[in-house]
């Protein structure tokens, strides 16, 4: 409404959007409050920490490291402005290793030796099993 104030008048404005006139004017003039105002600032502080960590710091961290820094904030308050902020930690899973070479099984030897040119169907079969899910974890 504010930025269409010089082209539509503000009562047909207000009648369409169905807000008053004086919840718009009280809103024209309003002044942020104190708490606003240190939202804003631990807004800012939270954004530059995040993105510091690249994107790996949760709510959490960046209290600990607010607080370092002399900010009195809880972590419940830190989640929210993040959360309003749509910043989400992004940890990447750790490389685990699922194979396990040195097992004591007999391993049958390689008799094709990358051969696979056959005459006809069914003399030659190859598989991979690497796919199947087994439920046991390697250490």
């Amino acid at each position: 409404m504010k930025d269409h104030c010089t082209i539509f008048p503000i009562d047909k404005m207000c009648k369409v959007l169905k807000v008053s006139r004086s919840a718009f004017y009280n809103w024209l003039n309003h002044k942020p409050s104190k708490r606003e105002f240190e939202n804003e600032r631990l807004t800012r502080m939270i954004r530059k920490i995040f993105f510091k960590s690249k994107k790996t710091y949760g709510s959490p961290r960046i209290t600990t490291r607010l607080k370092k820094l002399e900010f009195r904030v809880s972590k419940n308050r830190v989640a929210a402005i993040m959360r309003k902020e749509g910043l989400r930690s992004v940890v990447k899973r750790k490389y685990v290793v699922t194979t396990d070479s040195k097992h004591n099984y007999p391993v049958v030897g390689n008799l094709l030796n990358r051969n696979f040119m056959v005459t006809g169907p069914g003399q030659v079969w190859v598989s991979d099993l690497t796919y199947i899910r087994t439920g046991s974890i390697l250490q």
